[in-house]
């Protein structure tokens, strides 16, 4: 079973602060992790940006998957979403962000 990592980088829309971190949070995790690959989920809030990018937007979520069809599991994501089955608040901005699928490569290092 390959393993991967999903990044996604998302903010809200200016103003929709509270309502895009309470659908992100109680919503929107659990309806990516009902999806049978996705494994995990866990945001994350932008505290210093190292190398800064201009529009870096300030929230990323962490998605562990494990599938053999990483293909599929994307696929199913997306069709969720378009599909309505998966409810897309008004809240996410939808004029940035970023998202991309990582396989993971060696073990995990540790001190």
């Amino acid at each position: 079973m390959h393993k991967y990592k999903f990044i996604v980088l998302t903010g809200p829309v200016p103003g929709q602060e509270k309502e895009y971190n309470d659908w992100y949070q109680n919503v929107h995790l659990k309806d990516v992790v009902a999806i049978d690959a996705f494994k995990t989920a866990q945001r994350f809030r932008l505290q210093q940006a190292v190398m800064p990018v201009p529009g870096l937007p300030s929230y990323l979520a962490i998605y562990d998957i494990e599938t053999d069809d990483i293909d599929g599991a994307v696929k199913e994501l997306v069709d969720r979403a378009a599909s309505g089955q998966m409810v897309i608040s008004k809240a996410l901005a939808t004029d940035v962000g970023f998202a991309a699928v990582y396989e993971q490569l060696g073990p995990l290092v540790k001190a």
